[in-house]
């Protein structure tokens, strides 16, 4: 019997993995959570097989420093993600932080209770558009931006200037301009708000 916990902070969408995976006979789900500290203090006091993890809670911790978080316990269940969110971000920084698998949520039913199975047994899971993303990344890694600059570009496109940047990621400003030139010479762009835009366009950012 797989033991599931659910994290999302939508209601709807809790109540909606219950009933689909309640239906089958090898699965119980023991929680649902709303938000990612949550989970992670669930699973500290529950034995727990595998977490399906959303990747953004409002103003709260992220999916993907929740799922560092599972890992890091002393028996750690594993996590599959679950989120409307496929930039390369969001799927390199869940798999980085330890996620098995990462699934969209237009995912059809039948896939989902494969795909929990195999997330249960420590199988990795991607859906086709994840790893049709990760493939190209893979192919044209010299271009690809780094965590670190993904972040930097972020806060960047929120508006902040390279010191309000260095002081938000405890960094110089000559750290914060290399990485810009660096960004800038890897998307093939001369200034910030073409740099934005183009992250955006490729699915960045």
């Amino acid at each position: 019997m797989i033991r599931l916990l659910l994290a999302d902070d939508h209601a709807i969408v809790r109540a909606g993995l219950r009933a689909l995976l309640e239906a089958a006979d090898d699965i119980t789900v023991v929680g649902d959570v709303a938000d990612a500290d949550a989970a992670v203090a669930f699973c500290a006091a529950d034995p727990v097989d595998l977490v399906l993890m959303d990747l953004r809670f409002g103003d709260g911790r992220s999916g993907a420093s929740a799922t560092a978080g599972l890992r890091a316990l002393p028996a750690p269940p594993n996590v599959l993600v679950v989120t409307n969110y496929d930039t390369d971000a969001d799927i390199l920084g869940a798999i980085e932080a330890g996620a098995v698998g990462y699934l969209l949520k237009d995912t059809p039913p039948t896939e989902l209770l494969a795909a929990v199975r195999a997330a249960a047994a420590g199988e990795s899971v991607l859906s086709p558009t994840v790893a049709s993303r990760l493939m190209t990344r893979v192919r044209r890694a010299d271009t690809t931006l780094s965590p670190r600059e993904v972040e930097v570009l972020r806060l960047v496109a929120a508006g902040l200037s390279n010191r309000e940047i260095a002081k938000q990621l405890f960094l110089s400003e000559t750290t914060v301009k290399s990485h810009l030139v660096h960004i800038y010479a890897k998307l093939g762009v001369k200034s910030r708000t073409s740099a934005v835009a183009t992250a955006r366009e490729q699915g960045a950012i």
